[in-house]
Formats: structure tokens, C-alpha cells, sequence
């Protein structure tokens, strides 16, 4: 069942009930880690745990489904090259979310870049508290992730 959350913008980032933040630094340039991250469906190739992602809207929002079956409708909330690319979930299938947005802000790092994604949250009680233990799981994604684009934009 599609749950209709609540549209946040770019400033829920910093006031998100819960937030994740994660942070590394690769060896890919900062304009070639953008131009992924813009790159809609090529996020299966480098983010293990995205099933399906494709761009719909005309460019404006994704389709994502992820391992387990999750699915998400979002919308770009900022395409600001080479510094700012973040998405909200507008529809999801699960229960107890409210409002998600996720922001990956790059940064050049000598001849690499500094990632930083944050996933900011809210929802009911229950969710919050599952929120927790996945803290853990999300920092992993993140890192496997960020590693494998590294390797992919440095082969």
C-alpha cells in the first residue's frame, strides 16, 4: 500500500527529527561523483541496495525500489552542480514515515571530493524507535556504496 507523506523542502535537512549524516572521501572529482548522482538509473550499478531507479517527471523525480521489495516516489529538491543534489519521498510503501528528504552535499577534497549525504526523517513513535537500529545499516550502504562509484568513476 502507497503511503502519501508529507513534501518538506531543502531545510527539513537541518530539522529532521531524526538524522542520519555519513560522511568519505574518494578519489573521483567532484563533477563526475555529480553527474552520477544526476544519472537516475545508473545509481543500480554503483548502489547495491537500489533494485530500480528510473526518472520520472521529466527529470523532476525518481522511481526507486530498493532490496526487500521498498519502493519511493521522489522529487529533486535541489540540482545545484557540483555541490548540492537532494530528493524528497512523496509517496512510499512503508508505513509510519512521514517526511523524508536525503541531500548529498560534495565538496573538492584535494583532487577527490568529500561526500556527505544526510538522511533526515520524521514519523510516528514506532518509527522513529526503528530508526535507531538502522543507523548502523545505513552507514554501511553509504560507505559500500561511495566505495563502488569511486571504483567505477576511477576505472
Amino acid at each position: 500500500m502507497a503511503h502519501r507523506l508529507r513534501p518538506v523542502g531543502l531545510d527539513f535537512i537541518a530539522i529532521a527529527p531524526v538524522r542520519h549524516v555519513s560522511e568519505l572521501v574518494i578519489s573521483a572529482p567532484v563533477e563526475a561523483v555529480y553527474r552520477a548522482l544526476e544519472d537516475v538509473p545508473g545509481w543500480v550499478e554503483w548502489f547495491p541496495q537500489v533494485t530500480a531507479a528510473r526518472p520520472v517527471d521529466g527529470g523532476k523525480g525518481r522511481d526507486i525500489r530498493l532490496v526487500g521489495g521498498l519502493r519511493f516516489r521522489e522529487s529533486i529538491i535541489a540540482a545545484e552542480a557540483p555541490e548540492v543534489y537532494a530528493y524528497r519521498v512523496d509517496v512510499s510503501s512503508v508505513p509510519g514515515m512521514r517526511a523524508i528528504a536525503e541531500e548529498w552535499r560534495l565538496a573538492p577534497a584535494g583532487t577527490g571530493t568529500r561526500v556527505r549525504w544526510t538522511f533526515a526523517t520524521d514519523g510516528t513513535a514506532a518509527y522513529r524507535l526503528a530508526m535507531k537500529p538502522v543507523r548502523a545499516a545505513q552507514v554501511k550502504a553509504f560507505r559500500d556504496a561511495v566505495t563502488a562509484l569511486d571504483r567505477r568513476l576511477t576505472a
